[in-house]
């Protein structure tokens, strides 16, 4: 019962988190495109172009931050907690790629120069909600950044396509006796 309220509680932390991160990237983009040095370069068509990438920006901060933090604090024996310098470095590559997707939402807003809004906005959700494809196989592993799937939590070693009670070992040979 109290693994399920906290698993609850992180559930609605990381929502919570990912939700006001994709607000709070909205709020910081269109105000960058519209007060600072930026607005020369975002078209009034281009405008929606950045609030997508805000979007993004503020929603993978806000889900993935909280996801460090706990991976940090928590660990088991089969996967131990992140050190500070390997969270440090993990939460270092979410920001660039968060600034990435500011800088690919920019490049989207130019199509604002010769597109009307609808069309910019459309064409930029699909650049943006893209944009991460090439950087899928580049070998981070190389540099020490694993899967985001290092972040999240394990089965348990069960295995779907087993009954309830029966895990495979690394062989594939299942615990259970006959």
């Amino acid at each position: 019962m109290a693994g399920n309220i906290a698993f609850g509680a992180g559930l609605l932390l990381v929502l919570a988190t990912m939700t006001l991160g994709a607000f709070g990237g909205v709020a910081l983009t269109i105000g960058l495109a519209d007060d600072s040095f930026l607005s020369s370069a975002v078209p009034d068509d281009g405008r929606n172009a950045v609030g997508i990438g805000g979007i993004g920006m503020g929603g993978l901060l806000g889900l993935m931050l909280p996801l460090l933090l706990f991976a940090a604090v928590r660990g088991t024996e089969e996967k131990p907690r992140l050190g500070p310098g390997e969270a440090l470095l993990k939460a270092l590559a979410i920001v660039v790629f968060s600034v990435y997707l500011g800088v690919v939402s920019l490049l989207a807003a130019q199509l604002g120069w010769i597109l009307p809004k609808g069309p910019t906005t459309l064409v930029s959700v699909f650049v943006v909600g893209f944009s991460w494809m090439p950087l899928a196989f580049v070998p981070w592993e190389r540099f020490g950044l694993g899967g985001v799937g290092d972040l999240l939590p394990s089965s348990g070693g069960t295995s779907p396509g087993t009954s309830l009670g029966t895990s495979l070992d690394k062989d594939g040979e299942s615990d259970k006796s006959d």
